[in-house]
């Protein structure tokens, strides 16, 4: 990868922050975008602007022909086999949310299990938790080992011949461990259960095969990957959509209506109901292509080398602790700096121009597993360099050093 001709493409990482060229490692929460998905965004707008699936006019089929498009671009990116398996959302949240309130609410039942990790997204938790309290099922949790990884033998003591539901997300936001998702499906299929995986931080960042993977749904945002924010997508296996009712009614997701009956349109239509994101989807899919030319092998290796360099940087330090596996972690390390809240040394490195995220990043219930309130998390992308982690590096010791202590 050539990072240099690669970074010319973000126009929002040429600028200044309090004085510093700005060194952005929060990547996790949102990416930057390229020339290419800005341009594309506003094409739409200046020249293709119009509804979908509706207008005979040479604009509406223009703006269907995008949106349709870039339905395909994701179907094939995933390997998701027929494109109306994917269901255009407003990301992760919804999809995960979708899933929940249509199809564990018919399935799950008193008696019957739902089963996630303990480091779950907020957005892969609650709606589970709001799931099993509206059908009686029990909520139960795989236990993770002491580094934050999964072992397949508590996978296989977790899960049931009760179980109607499994949901993992591939990628932790905060251990940037890599979850066994092909094992956990096998494991989920072999007790009657489907598989669902929260894709927020795999999509991104290495190549998904969801044929291979044989889960039942998959879930993931744009704005992660390059793309705008407001659109993400849900794969459906074919027949468990099909069976699914909508949990959003009104125009366009409709077959017929009648005053006091209505029918639905075919999937993935009956789960898009009113305008949908329409330029959203058409800058998603232009991330798409950007992403697809510079080859998700070589982002992925990029990203594993930035991982490896930062914890060995940070870890050489003293008065710093890292969390999650040292080996086979995604781009990203999260840390704290003894004695220092995270939120200050988010805002002491700010002021050097480096953009860090600070917090319980949405896993509270991981954070008390870590027993801490909060962590520091830089996180990387294809845009990053050596250069950035250390300049990270440098504002840790000096940010330590601010606070009246000594790294050595």
């Amino acid at each position: 990868m050539n990072i240099n001709a690669i970074r010319e493409q973000f126009p929002i990482l040429h600028q200044e922050i309090n004085g510093h060229p700005l060194v952005y490692l929060d990547s996790a929460a949102s990416s930057q975008k390229p020339r290419s998905v800005i341009d594309a965004v506003n094409r739409y707008y200046e020249l293709d602007n119009a509804n979908v699936h509706r207008g005979v006019h040479t604009l509406g089929s223009r703006a269907t022909d995008a949106y349709e498009g870039a339905r395909e671009k994701v179907a094939k990116l995933l390997n998701a086999g027929a494109p109306e398996q994917i269901i255009f959302t407003r990301g992760t949240t919804t999809a995960l949310n979708l899933v929940a309130s249509s199809y564990a609410r018919s399935v799950c039942g008193e008696g019957d299990e739902i089963v996630i990790t303990p480091m779950e997204h907020h957005s892969n938790l609650i709606p589970w938790q709001q799931a099993a309290k509206a059908t009686g099922a029990t909520l139960k949790y795989i236990p993770l080992q002491e580094d934050g990884s999964i072992a397949i033998e508590d996978v296989e003591k977790t899960i049931t011949s009760r179980t109607k539901v499994v949901s993992v997300t591939y990628v932790s936001n905060v251990l940037g461990v890599i979850n066994p998702i092909k094992e956990m499906t096998r494991i989920a299929h072999r007790n009657g259960a489907v598989m669902v995986v929260d894709g927020a931080q795999s999509t991104p960042h290495m190549k998904v095969d969801l044929k291979d993977l044989d889960v039942d749904f998959y879930a993931f945002s744009g704005h992660k990957m390059c793309g705008p924010t407001g659109i993400g997508a849900l794969f459906g296996k074919k027949s468990l959509l099909n069976n699914m009712e909508p949990i959003e009614y009104g125009g366009e997701m409709i077959d017929f209506v009648d005053l006091y009956e209505s029918t639905w349109k075919e999937i993935p239509y009956r789960f898009e109901g009113g305008t949908p994101i329409i330029a959203g989807a058409v800058g998603l899919g232009a991330a798409i292509d950007f992403l697809t030319e510079i080859g998700y092998d070589e982002i992925d290796k990029h990203e594993r080398r930035m991982a490896a360099y930062a914890y060995d940087k940070l870890s050489s330090m003293d008065g710093i602790t890292l969390y999650g596996p040292k080996k086979d972690r995604v781009g990203l390390v999260t840390f704290n700096l003894e004695d220092v809240h995270p939120h200050d040394v988010a805002t002491v490195l700010d002021s050097k121009g480096i953009a860090i995220r600070a917090g319980h990043h949405c896993c509270q219930p991981l954070m008390r597993w870590l027993n801490v309130s909060a962590t520091a998390r830089a996180s990387f992308y294809l845009y990053n360099t050596e250069e950035d982690i250390d300049r990270l590096a440098d504002a840790l010791i000096q940010t330590k050093e601010f606070f009246g202590h000594a790294i050595g």
